[in-house]
């Protein structure tokens, strides 16, 4: 039998030591080194591999398994593919369990084998509550409440279904380990066996994983690296709409998003999240500016407010939906470039309706918002605008410029304010007035006159 040695490993970032340390050397993690028993592993056995020329590999058509909600499947590239690995993550009470029992009833209604939800956290019959008030009620949709691996892989193996679901992976324990369920060697254990499982079997598999405080995937970075997709569920507090992103995909793109919103029967797809997004915006008011952002290849109107105040004090910034190192810049930019000084008093901003933006082509409405709230001037409401601005104040060109404005033409606006190389080069014309504009002060200028 394999002799078991004591070591410590950092929950957070897996490093291991052989004594107890308070502050993990790795990741400078603050009691985050945890006991565990590690066994020797012997001597096995190596099986004769020969390497193969790529050009030599048989490319097989791989039928995807589509779910029924069209934004889960954007996402995933396609749909689900047979023996692939995806960890969905998201904060508590986000709705993970929620998309995962409504994709798994899409699935099963079609489903000729059946497909399997295993739940670690509750019991069958607190499952059965949810999925009758969601409709989750095809008869090859099956649920396990079970916690133990062996258990699950023993009745995997007896069912064979389409699509394995694990809610959630920090509950499952391998009972030859004597570490606690969630530690890194237990979710490192089943993430690897669930892996082998699911490549041997062509069964699609799906992993929730929950998120730390940092907004972190929680368990070990290995685990992100040894599924096929990750895709992260997110909402702000306080607003019913969820965006789901893919931030690693071996089976498709990972600029995609989807849009849901929280209902009472469950998460409901957004055809249109520019028109829902937009559909509360105060008309007339300073502060507020409309642009269009682009996630993967889906155009989004949304709309940043601002908020300028005078400050009490040392001047604070807070921003909801955007970098706040990147509103730093700006404000810097817009003092000097502009003219308008806004260093020294409060800066507030936030994207309504719960979206994060990360590209740079949001920052002319960043500044149009601001400036908009210290002049007390509001944005002609039919105006959109979308450009990066750069240390210099020149507003420089982004990509996909004629999808950003075709969402903009379909949703009423009559004029868009936008770098001038991405005007120049524009195609889409039809009642859109192009406004080229080169720098910050031009932008300014063409953004705050009366419309």
């Amino acid at each position: 039998m394999a002799k078991l040695r004591a070591q410590y490993v950092c929950q957070s970032c897996g490093y291991v030591s052989p004594k107890w340390l308070g502050r993990c050397p790795e990741c400078a993690g603050w009691n985050s080194l945890v006991e565990e028993m590690a066994r020797k592993a012997g001597a096995s056995a190596v099986g004769a591999s020969q390497a193969v020329a790529l050009s030599e590999v048989v490319q097989e058509e791989v039928a995807r398994i589509r779910s029924g909600l069209g934004e889960l499947d954007r996402v995933l590239g396609g749909g689900l593919v047979p023996g692939s690995l995806v960890l969905l993550g998201g904060d508590p009470g986000i709705g993970k369990s929620t998309l995962l029992l409504q994709l798994l009833q899409g699935i099963a209604s079609d489903a000729k084998q059946p497909v399997l939800y295993v739940s670690g956290e509750e019991s069958v019959r607190q499952t059965a509550l949810r999925a009758r008030r969601l409709g989750a009620t095809a008869p090859s949709l099956l649920v396990l409440s079970e916690t133990r691996l062996d258990a699950i892989l023993a009745e995997a193996t007896r069912l064979s279904p389409v699509v394995l679901a694990i809610d959630s992976i920090q509950t499952v324990q391998a009972p030859e380990l004597e570490s606690v369920p969630g530690s890194l060697s237990q979710v490192r254990e089943a993430a690897g066996r669930l892996l082998s499982f699911a490549k041997e079997r062509s069964v699609a598999t799906i992993l929730v994983g929950h998120v730390t405080k940092d907004g972190a995937l929680a368990g070990p970075k290995t685990l992100e690296h040894v599924v096929d997709t990750v895709v992260h569920f997110e909402g702000e507090a306080g607003h019913p709409y969820r965006i789901l992103r893919a931030t690693k995909n071996r089976f498709g793109s990972t600029n995609e998003v989807g849009v849901f919103e929280m209902q009472s029967e469950g998460l409901r797809e957004v055809a249109n999240p520019s028109a829902l997004f937009l559909a509360e915006r105060p008309i007339g008011a300073s502060g507020s500016a409309v642009i269009a952002a682009l996630e993967g290849t889906r155009p989004l109107l949304v709309e940043i407010q601002a908020l300028v105040a005078t400050a009490a004090g040392l001047p604070r910034r807070a921003a909801l939906g955007v970098d706040p190192n990147r509103v730093s810049l700006l404000l810097a930019v817009i003092e000097r470039r502009a003219g308008i000084d806004v260093l020294g008093q409060d800066v507030f901003v936030n994207v309504a309706g719960g979206v994060r933006l990360s590209e740079p082509a949001a920052d002319l409405g960043l500044i149009a918002a601001i400036a908009s709230s210290a002049a007390r001037r509001p944005v002609d409401p039919r105006t959109v605008c979308f450009g990066e601005v750069g240390l210099a104040g020149e507003v420089r060109a982004v990509a996909q410029p004629d999808l950003r404005l075709a969402e903009a033409c379909k949703l009423g606006f009559r004029r868009c304010v936008l770098p001038s190389p991405n005007a120049e080069r524009s195609s889409v014309r039809g009642d859109l007035e192009l406004v080229g504009v080169r720098d910050v002060e031009a932008a300014l200028d063409a953004l705050l006159r009366p419309g």
